[in-house]
This record gives structure tokens, C-alpha cells and sequence, in this order.
């Protein structure tokens, strides 16, 4: 009884907790809790203007309704919702209202929808910029992929000159967003320069842009007071949530018990049916013949590609061998001390990225962290306020940033010098085996 009580608390907080634009009523979720169709079109709409929000999207309310459907299914399957029910929904809407609330309370528990949704829309009264010091495993990633890439070319080539035609497009669009953001950062440093000392907050002690157009415009004040205050019952309802959550939850396992319930059902019905009538589908079945033929052609054909395969490793294997042996005669007698001073060298260069490595590791800061100018005396040499994450993390200088990310390029750039180094000798090697070819190198 009274859990009865606080679901309708937890429905509702819940709903008071999501954005304004997407903020369903309570009555939807019980509708769908009982299938009903009326609640599927406004399900649909709601996870299409939340993944919309969460992938960065633009979204009209005029969008058609198999577009937006067409939207969520394949961002459902991109975040790994693997229920086939979803997928098998019709593209009017019409029905499906309790398969979709089960995809918003899976999103909802896997991804932290609530907190994604929170902090993306949260007022930003303050200059901020995006912070990252944290390693991450884009070069391993992309290490496992170029290691099991096929040596063999693409079937449907392209043309160099597009290439290289979709590389200058790609530096000259690179080189003017790095000019704006420098630009962008020059406007920044002349307002908190010209507003320092200003700020009632002394550990700001100057104004950020909102706050400049603000004192230049005060009507947007009313504005951006209504914006803070429904962030404010967001926040508040966002508490309320994080309270009665358990007890939404046990009515979540409600209705996956009657999903369940009416899946064994079907499937006893439909067993019922198939057994009825198995002695007159297996009488005659004039495909049963060619689909058995079709199995033992095809197993056929796997183990004569199992045996290819295998002639195959054994060929490419012996032939390394011999690659290895001439390379040895040939390090023998070219001269054996250069060759071992460029791999000490690398050898050094790896070393080095491993000690730094292996260092102690300092409080790495990731996401959006606010501007703030200090001067540059020892006392406060920080630049940067607190994060947006309500735990206390330390400022950082922008000079540490900046330190960090220098050593990082250069990592990189070297370990750009030897792939291209052994992209040369690769293109070496091929082009010894062309007779008559002459190669000049860009």
C-alpha cells in the first residue's frame, strides 16, 4: 500500500525532472504500462527530443513521425538496446507504447539519462572551455585496427587527387576554427581584463560575457532569472527522483513480469498450433530435400576453404622465413651498427613515453571547467575554477594544461615520424618489384 502511495510521487518527480520541451505527463508512463496505443505516439516523441538533446541534434516539433521513429531506433541500437520488439514496432506509431517504456527506463538506468539531460541544459552564467589532461585509448583502438586490416586493396578505388583535394579542404576548415577560437579567446581575456575587480565574488573577481551583456542589457535579466528558476525545480525534482527511484524500479519488475507472462503465453499457443499441425507440414515438404543439399554443399565448401586456408598460412609462413633470412645477410653486410642505432633510438623514444607513463599519475580533469583570469604573481596562479561536477576538484593553470598537451604532441609527433618511416621503406620495398618504373616521391 505504500508503495502504492510513492509511485505516483516517483512518476511524477521523474517527469518534473526531465527538460521542459520533453516533459511527459505522469499519465503517459501508466498508459503504457498497459500497452495502451494512445500513450506510443507521445513515447516516440519523447525519446526522439531526448536522444536528439543527448547527440547534440537540432529537432522540430514538425519533424515527421517516421523520421522521429526512424531517429530513435537506430540511436537505441547504436547505445546497445538489443530487444527485437523495438525494431519490429510500426512506422505510424500506432503501437508499442510499453516496448518504448521499457527502452526509456533502459536508457534511463544505462546511460544516466537524467544527469546527461541535466547537465547539458544548465544555465551558464560563467565563461567556460573544455578541459581534457586524461589519457584515453583512441591510439590503441586504432593500433588494433590498422594491425587486422587486410594487406589486399579496395575493390573500388579512389582517385589520389580526391584525396588530396578532401585533405586541403580538411587543413584550410582546421586553420579557421583555429583562428576563431583564437579570436574568441582574445575577446574573453579583453572582457575579464576590463571587468576585473568588478565581480562581488572575489575568487572571480571579473565579469563573464552573460554577465557583461547583462549589466549592458538589463531586460534580459527576467529572461535568465525564468531560466534559473526552472532549472531550479528541475534540480529539485531531480532529488525527489533520486529518493523514490527504488520504488519505480519495483514497478518496472512488474511489468517485465507481465511481458514475460504474456510472452509464454504465445509461445504455448503457438506450440499448441505447431504440434497440430506438424504431421501435415512433415508429410510433404518439397524444400526439406534441396535446404539438407544446400547444408552438405555448403559444408563442402568450408572445409576445402579450411584446407586452402591452411596451404595458404603454411606458404605465407615460409615465405617470411626466407624474407628474414636475406634481411639478415643483408644487415651483415650493409653495416650492422647503423641499423642498431636506429632501433636504440626508437627504443629510447618508447622508453621515454613509458616513464612518462608509469609516472605518478596527477589528478587528470575532463569536461567543462570555467574561465577565470588571475594575475601573475605566485599567490594565485591558477586559471581555471572549479568543474561543473559538484565534487571539489582542484583548479589547474592554464601553463599545466598547456605543459601536458606539448608533451602529449610530441609523443605523437613522434610516433607520426616512424610510421611514415615505415611507410618509406614499405613503399621502397614495393617498388623494387616494378620493373621499368621510375618513383618520385611528392
Amino acid at each position: 500500500r505504500e508503495q502504492g502511495r510513492a509511485l505516483p510521487a516517483a512518476v511524477g518527480a521523474l517527469c518534473r525532472a526531465l527538460p521542459p520541451r520533453a516533459r511527459p505527463a505522469p499519465d503517459t508512463l501508466r498508459r503504457a504500462r498497459f500497452d495502451r496505443p494512445q500513450a506510443s505516439l507521445d513515447f516516440w516523441r519523447l525519446l526522439y527530443v531526448l536522444l536528439k538533446q543527448i547527440h547534440g541534434g537540432k529537432w522540430t516539433e514538425s519533424d515527421a513521425i517516421d523520421n522521429q521513429i526512424r531517429f530513435v531506433k537506430s540511436a537505441l541500437w547504436y547505445h546497445g538496446y538489443d530487444r527485437p520488439e523495438v525494431y519490429e514496432l510500426p512506422a505510424d506509431g500506432s503501437a508499442g507504447s510499453r516496448e518504448l517504456l521499457l527502452a526509456f527506463s533502459w536508457l534511463l538506468h544505462r546511460l544516466g539519462l537524467l544527469e546527461q539531460l541535466l547537465a547539458r541544459n544548465r544555465v551558464r552564467t560563467g565563461d567556460e572551455t573544455s578541459v581534457c589532461t586524461c589519457e584515453d585509448d583512441l591510439c590503441e583502438s586504432q593500433k588494433s585496427t590498422t594491425e587486422t586490416a587486410p594487406e589486399c586493396g579496395l575493390e573500388g578505388r579512389v582517385d589520389v587527387r580526391y584525396l588530396q583535394w578532401l585533405n586541403g579542404r580538411l587543413r584550410f576548415q582546421w586553420r579557421s576554427l583555429h583562428a576563431q577560437h583564437q579570436e574568441h579567446c582574445k575577446l574573453l581575456h579583453k572582457i575579464h581584463l576590463f571587468t576585473s575587480g568588478s565581480h562581488v565574488d572575489q575568487t572571480l573577481g571579473h565579469f563573464s560575457v552573460t554577465e557583461t551583456d547583462l549589466i549592458r542589457q538589463p531586460e534580459n535579466y527576467k529572461q535568465l532569472l525564468q531560466l534559473l528558476e526552472s532549472e531550479t525545480m528541475q534540480l529539485e525534482a531531480f532529488l525527489e527522483w533520486k529518493q523514490l527511484e527504488p520504488v519505480y524500479w519495483q514497478w518496472m519488475e512488474t511489468v517485465l513480469d507481465n511481458i514475460v507472462e504474456e510472452e509464454s503465453m504465445c509461445k504455448s499457443q503457438d506450440t499448441h498450433v505447431e504440434k497440430r499441425r506438424l504431421p501435415k507440414v512433415t508429410s510433404c515438404c518439397p524444400w526439406a530435400d534441396n535446404l539438407t543439399g544446400q547444408i552438405d554443399r555448403l559444408s563442402r565448401d568450408l572445409m576445402t576453404l579450411q584446407d586452402q586456408l591452411h596451404k595458404l598460412v603454411t606458404h605465407r609462413k615460409a615465405a617470411w622465413c626466407e624474407k628474414v633470412k636475406a634481411r639478415e645477410e643483408e644487415l651483415q653486410k650493409e653495416g650492422f651498427s647503423a641499423t642498431a642505432r636506429k632501433i636504440q633510438e626508437s627504443v629510447e623514444l618508447k622508453l621515454l613515453d613509458l616513464t612518462r607513463l608509469c609516472a605518478p599519475k596527477k589528478n587528470k580533469m575532463h569536461g567543462l571547467c570555467r574561465l577565470v583570469l588571475r594575475s601573475k604573481n605566485p599567490a594565485s596562479r591558477m586559471g581555471f575554477g572549479q568543474s561543473i561536477s559538484r565534487e571539489c576538484v582542484s583548479a589547474v593553470s592554464a601553463t599545466e594544461v598547456i605543459r601536458e598537451l606539448q608533451m602529449r604532441e610530441a609523443s605523437l609527433q613522434r610516433e607520426l615520424e616512424q610510421l611514415r618511416e615505415e611507410c618509406r621503406h614499405r613503399l621502397d620495398e614495393i617498388a623494387e618489384g616494378w620493373d621499368g618504373v621510375i618513383c618520385i616521391s611528392p
